[in-house]
């Protein structure tokens, strides 16, 4: 390699606010490719059994905007991953239709390559009778019926569909679940960048500037490739990275610090060297690819039971001061509460309370000599077998939430609720039925790829 290989990572995740004067930054600073992510799983499964976003339109609309006339501009390749927020194939055409939108209202005419990695349940069960999918903790071993169960059911790419496409003539690339890192690295792969640094570098730079000192003061990051390591670099000219922001960017969401698995081989960081190049930006040598058989990580989604909730707030002292064991009474009443109203018909029916203000997030009791809070806001929450038994539950639990006491022998309590009606029906539960591992023999085996060419039609 003569000259490192520049890669703009313009934001965390498409949508979440890209700034147009750190990309003019970027592709002044010779940039050869724009690359994103546009979604997880970190915000549940309800996006990938829905097939939707939890962007709204106007948000991805705008960064995409930015992003499309920069690479117009600079006359470079533009690829997203996990297009939607997870990835499904109506992640991809829902992204697709917007940048058709926007190539119409700016006059552009790209090439571009939609690259889907949602699949047939016909071909997993194939695989599954195979021998081929194996379990990732804490899920068990794979079924037809488990596969049948599930509504989306999606497989994260690694960068060889990026780089197929690519090598096609794509402008813009669009893809389906793809691993956040998979996305950042595929240009600088195809072009002879050695593993170990492309993977590092896009591992740092997968959340844009929260490899930084100061995260909340840019949106994204420069990653410079070249033979022996990368460099990383704010776009956010008065924002700096030092060894220990690039270098603690590696805990995030990895339960090893040193090393991270991906498809077709685990990246290995036990021996890196951060160093500052200047005060704003930091030179990272000694990553370590070694390949591995490949695998795709599948995970797939599915509508549960349903629920409904209640908000009621408490300021009553005498509660505040014996906050769990006002829980734990309260629980095991609205429990035969529920059993001596409803019975046998409420089925398999589950309750919880969340005491916002002390312990709602961890669920852990806090230790005897933590202070009373000032409030606390009780979420109920009653699952269910059906919308209206989870509504009956509520409603047969709603009074006790009026005064229940934590001393008998004292004037009743008065509890808020925050809402007429206090039941509010929350819908279904939707929850993640695979995560599970396929071993492949061809990266491109489960993927699809639809090409739009905008300079050889009118755009509609």
């Amino acid at each position: 390699m003569a000259d490192p290989i520049k890669i703009i990572v313009p934001v965390g995740s498409l949508g979440a606010g890209i700034r147009a004067e750190e990309v003019q930054y970027g592709i002044e600073r010779g940039a050869h490719a724009i690359a994103s992510d546009a979604g997880s799983t970190d915000s549940g499964a309800a996006y990938l059994a829905l097939g939707i976003s939890k962007n709204n339109r106007g948000a991805v609309k705008r960064d995409l905007s930015i992003l499309m006339q920069a690479r117009a501009q600079a006359n470079i390749p533009l690829l997203i991953g996990s297009c939607g927020q997870a990835g499904g194939d109506a992640g991809v055409q829902w992204t697709l239709e917007i940048a058709i939108e926007i190539a119409k209202e700016l006059g552009l005419n790209p090439k571009i390559a939609a690259i889907y990695s949602e699949q047939d349940k016909a071909k997993l069960k194939a695989k599954h009778a195979a021998g081929k999918i194996k379990p990732l903790a804490p899920l068990g071993p794979i079924s037809d019926e488990l596969i049948d169960s599930c509504d989306h059911i999606v497989a994260a790419m690694g960068p060889e569909p990026y780089i197929e496409a690519l090598k096609n003539g794509a402008d813009i690339i669009l893809g389906g679940r793809t691993t956040d890192t998979a996305v950042l690295s595929a240009f600088a792969l195809m072009h002879g960048a050695p593993a170990g640094p492309s993977w590092h570098a896009a591992k740092i730079a997968e959340c844009g500037a929260q490899c930084t000192t100061y995260p909340t003061m840019g949106a994204g990051v420069l990653i410079s490739i070249g033979a022996d390591g990368f460099e990383v670099e704010p776009l956010q000219q008065r924002n700096r990275c030092t060894p220990h922001s690039v270098s603690a960017h590696m805990l995030y969401e990895n339960a090893n610090p040193f090393q991270l698995v991906e498809p077709g081989g685990v990246l290995d960081v036990s021996n890196a060297k951060y160093d500052a190049s200047d005060e704003r930006v930091v030179a990272v040598t000694g990553s370590i690819w070694t390949p591995a058989p490949y695998t795709m990580k599948l995970e797939g989604a599915a509508k549960g039971r349903y629920q409904t909730i209640m908000l009621v707030g408490i300021e009553d002292p005498e509660v505040l001061k014996r906050l769990d064991e006002f829980h734990d009474r309260m629980l095991d009443a609205l429990y035969q509460r529920v059993r001596n109203t409803i019975g046998e018909a409420a089925g398999d029916f589950h309750i919880s309370l969340r005491l916002y203000g002390w312990n709602a997030v961890s669920g852990m009791k806090r230790d005897a000599n933590t202070p009373p809070p000032l409030e606390v806001g009780v979420l109920f929450v009653a699952t269910a077998e059906t919308q209206s038994m989870a509504t009956q539950i509520a409603k047969a639990c709603n009074p006790y939430f009026f005064h229940f006491p934590v001393n008998l022998d004292r004037e009743l309590p008065s509890y808020g609720f925050a809402f007429s009606p206090a039941d509010i029906e929350r819908g279904p539960v939707y929850e993640f039925k695979l995560n599970h591992v396929v071993e492949l023999g061809d990266p491109l085996e489960l993927v699809r790829t639809e090409w739009i060419d905008l300079s050889s039609r009118e755009v509609a």
